[in-house]
Formats: C-alpha cells, sequence, structure tokens
C-alpha cells in the first residue's frame, strides 16, 4: 500500500498535499497539485540574497520574498490581473528590477508587524486556493561545504560545484509551527522540482523540516530536475540528486523524473518513475502532466 493513500481503510478523495521547494519549482508543483489536493501547502525557502529579494533584505530586514510571492500567485486565479501586477517587474527608475509582488508583501509584513500575518494578507488578496509558509521565519544565509571549501550565500552557492551538504545561518533557524504541521497532516509531501541545494535543500534545511518528513506519514515524492544545472549541479544523474538527499536526511518513497533533456537515471533503490512531464515547452515542467503523474502516484 503506498502510504498515504488511504485514510482508516477509506481512500481520499481529496488528499492533503504539501509541496516544499524553493519559487519556480514549487510554484509549478503548487499549480499542479491545486488539480487534484484538498488542503494544499507550499513551505518554501527564504534563502535568497540576489535580485529583489536581495535588495529588500537589506532594506527591511526581512526574509527573502520572491519565492514566496511566486508560490502565492500560482494558488490564484489564473486569469487574475492582481496576480500579473504582483509578478510586474519594474525595468527603469529608482523601483529597476523590483517585482511589485515583493513590494506588496514587505509592505503587507510591515503594516501587520509579523511575517506569517503579512503573507496570509496577500495570500487573501489574492484569493489562493491554498496556503504558503514560509521556510524559516527569520532572515537567513545559506552555506555550502564544498570541494572549494565553505561558501556563503545562494548566489554564490548556486555558482559553486562539488558541493557536499548545506546548511543555513544561523543553524537553529525553525519553520513555523505550521509548516511542521501541515507535513504530519500530509498524505502526500512533494520536494522539488528545482534547483537541488539552493531551492530544495535550502528549505528542507530548516531545522525540523527533514524529521518532520521523516516522522510524516505521507507518501513522499521527489520531482526531479529536467537538467543538470552548471556548477551546481553540473554532472548528475538522477540518483545523484537521490543521494544528495540522503546526505541531508530526506529518504522519498519514489522519484518522478523526465530523461527528454538526456539526464541519466543511474542506480539508486528508491523507486523511479520515468514518465513524460513537459508539454510545448521542453524546458520546464508542465503542470497539467505533473498533476496526473503526482495524482497517479496516490490512486
Amino acid at each position: 500500500m503506498i502510504r498515504g493513500a488511504h485514510d482508516g481503510g477509506a481512500v481520499r478523495a481529496r488528499p492533503a498535499v504539501v509541496a516544499i521547494g524553493g519559487g519556480h519549482g514549487t510554484a509549478v508543483t503548487l499549480k499542479a497539485a491545486r488539480r487534484y489536493a484538498g488542503a494544499l501547502t507550499g513551505v518554501v525557502s527564504v534563502a535568497d540574497d540576489g535580485g529583489s529579494s536581495g535588495r529588500l533584505r537589506q532594506l527591511f530586514n526581512v526574509v527573502a520574498l520572491g519565492d514566496l510571492r511566486k508560490c502565492l500567485v500560482a494558488l490564484a486565479d489564473e486569469d487574475s490581473a492582481l496576480a500579473a501586477a504582483f509578478e510586474r517587474r519594474y525595468d527603469e527608475g529608482e523601483l529597476a528590477g523590483h517585482a511589485l509582488g515583493n513590494l506588496i508583501l514587505a509592505g503587507l509584513i510591515d503594516a501587520t508587524g509579523d511575517l506569517l500575518s503579512g503573507v496570509r494578507e496577500a495570500a487573501a488578496l489574492l484569493g489562493a486556493r491554498g496556503e504558503v509558509l514560509p521556510a524559516t521565519t527569520e532572515p537567513v544565509v545559506l552555506k555550502a561545504e564544498s570541494a572549494q571549501g565553505t561558501v556563503a550565500g545562494q548566489v554564490a552557492v548556486k555558482g559553486t560545484g562539488g558541493i557536499g551538504t548545506v546548511s543555513l545561518v544561523p543553524g537553529d533557524a525553525r519553520p513555523p509551527a505550521q509548516a511542521l504541521e501541515r507535513i504530519a497532516q500530509a498524505d502526500q509531501v512533494v520536494i522539488g522540482p528545482g534547483s537541488l541545494f539552493t531551492s530544495v535543500l535550502a528549505a528542507v534545511a530548516a531545522q525540523g523540516i527533514a524529521e518532520a518528513v521523516a516522522s510524516s506519514r505521507a507518501q513522499v515524492v521527489y520531482v526531479c530536475n529536467l537538467r543538470q544545472e552548471v556548477r551546481e549541479t553540473e554532472g548528475y544523474d538522477v540518483a545523484a540528486h537521490v543521494e544528495a538527499l540522503a546526505r541531508h536526511d530526506v529518504s522519498v518513497d519514489v522519484v518522478l523524473c523526465d530523461t527528454i533533456a538526456g539526464m541519466s537515471i543511474g542506480t539508486t533503490e528508491v523507486t523511479v518513475h520515468d514518465v513524460p512531464l513537459t508539454g510545448e515547452n521542453a524546458l520546464v515542467h508542465s503542470p497539467a502532466k505533473l498533476a496526473q503523474a503526482l495524482s497517479g502516484l496516490l490512486a
């Protein structure tokens, strides 16, 4: 029996799903999961230190907001003008480089005096069908131990090869209690897709998340990236991605991958389903095909 597929002997028609990772990848997972999930939660990395997010971190001493914004927009109606405005990025003047949604989030957090309240207000504003929670409630720095030594900062880590492990500074940075509760209550936990070390494991590295996933009765699925990333996962096959998760105390029940871009599977004891996950654009995952594959694992 697949873990999480049954509850008290009865199949749940609308499972509780938690997606863990970073902005672009987890946004795709949320778009996919909203097609079949009942309760839906994104637990999102806030370790970014580049671009608009990095500038706002320095200005307001807040967590990185960009990945939270992307996931909130993913849960809004596709034809929402407000969601489109959230993604509007200015290209000139003092606001050049900032996404409007990042500025609105910063304002809501300041107005409410609380990160979770500000994100919740943004979700209500967008009519989000689901919940978005930060992986930590305080600003953190991503740190990697690599073949070149210790590297600090998400942008720097992304440009580093030979990474062994990543962690957060401060090391005791924790997720909100709600994130751990949603993981405990989930029928399915979906990790990825997204940059392995700078998005996926940047979220998992928050103290308590890996432990919550391990103790959950949920089916744990890893959605692998479609291709290697220059420097960060150069030379990786699917099995190497799974091994990296294991080094961070994350074991998964099943892996979804699509080898259309040429990534090989390699050798792993974890069950791997190589299925079509892309649409007309073979560079990104299709929410519709990912939804079909994820819901099929619970059938």
